[in-house]
């Protein structure tokens, strides 16, 4: 019993510090009872169901979609599906009615929002060399999802500006927030590492080889011009690649599925337009 209250008292604690952070903000704007409300409210942002979580996803991919160019490279979207159906039933969150899309941008970067929405760049399948480093990258957003990065960053962004409600005008503003976050704003040194831990581990479960993801990462980091975005967060690059081989190494992490370099060009090259066919090819020969 006397842990139960315990319990009970630091809920209400957090609850009370939560309204005090909103009152300051709001300047004593409302009635302490409506304060209690808001901080309730803003908690359960970060603890929404699953199924609000996805009606909410569902809103911010609308969002998206409005926003970036949908590939319709065929090619493409098979290539990212196949990999993500072979990675959902082994992952945290399998419950998750994923849906994986291709964005028509030569840019290296990849993104996700809640509700097992994942987005890849055309330019991060072309940098790929093989298959088992593109579904690294694929397993990392899927481990921000797992994670329930975009939540938390919602949460601490419903706290700044004072939004206490899933529904009505609120609902809206969050659903733009979460676009500018899927979009925008970097995750933080805790998200990106979480999110490696998770991709990494289940590439290994769907029989990936794990060495892909930290070897993707020190090509990206050794022959771009500029960090990918989204590699260009606050964890260091070197130290990620680093936790990324300690945990291989520490956890005797084995796989060696997606190694067939040569099959996955041949395969993203023969999805390109025939023009762009002939310039690689000339390429070659003038090489």
């Amino acid at each position: 019993m006397t842990l139960r209250w315990r319990r009970l008292g630091l809920t209400l604690l957090s609850l009370f510090l939560i309204s005090l952070t909103i009152v300051t903000q709001a300047a004593g704007a409302i009635g302490w009872a409506d304060l209690l409300l808001r901080g309730l409210q803003i908690y359960q942002i970060a603890n929404i169901s699953t199924r609000d979580e996805i009606a909410l996803g569902q809103q911010i991919d609308r969002e998206i979609r409005a926003q970036v160019q949908i590939s319709r490279n065929a090619a493409a979207i098979n290539l990212v599906q196949t990999i993500g159906k072979e990675l959902v039933p082994v992952s945290d969150r399998p419950d998750l009615p994923y849906t994986f899309q291709v964005v028509e941008d030569k840019a290296i970067n990849a993104f996700a929002t809640m509700g097992g929405f994942v987005y890849i760049n055309t330019g991060t399948i072309a940098a790929a060399d093989n298959r088992a480093q593109l579904a690294s990258v694929i397993a990392h957003e899927m481990g921000h999802i797992s994670g329930r990065h975009s939540l938390e960053q919602m949460r601490q962004a419903a706290i700044a500006q004072g939004i206490a409600s899933l529904v009505g005008a609120d609902r809206d503003r969050l659903v733009q927030i979460g676009t500018n976050i899927a979009l925008t704003l970097p995750n933080s040194r805790e998200a990106e590492f979480d999110a490696d831990r998770r991709g990494l581990f289940n590439l290994v479960r769907a029989g990936y080889a794990p060495q892909a993801m930290p070897q993707f990462m020190q090509k990206l980091a050794s022959t771009s011009g500029e960090v990918p975005t989204f590699l260009s967060t606050h964890p260091n690059v070197t130290d990620r690649i680093n936790y990324l081989n300690n945990l291989i190494q520490e956890n005797n992490l084995q796989g060696s599925k997606g190694l067939d370099d040569s099959t996955y060009q041949q395969t993203w090259q023969n999805s390109q337009p025939r023009e762009r066919q002939r310039g690689s090819t000339l390429r070659r020969m003038q090489n």
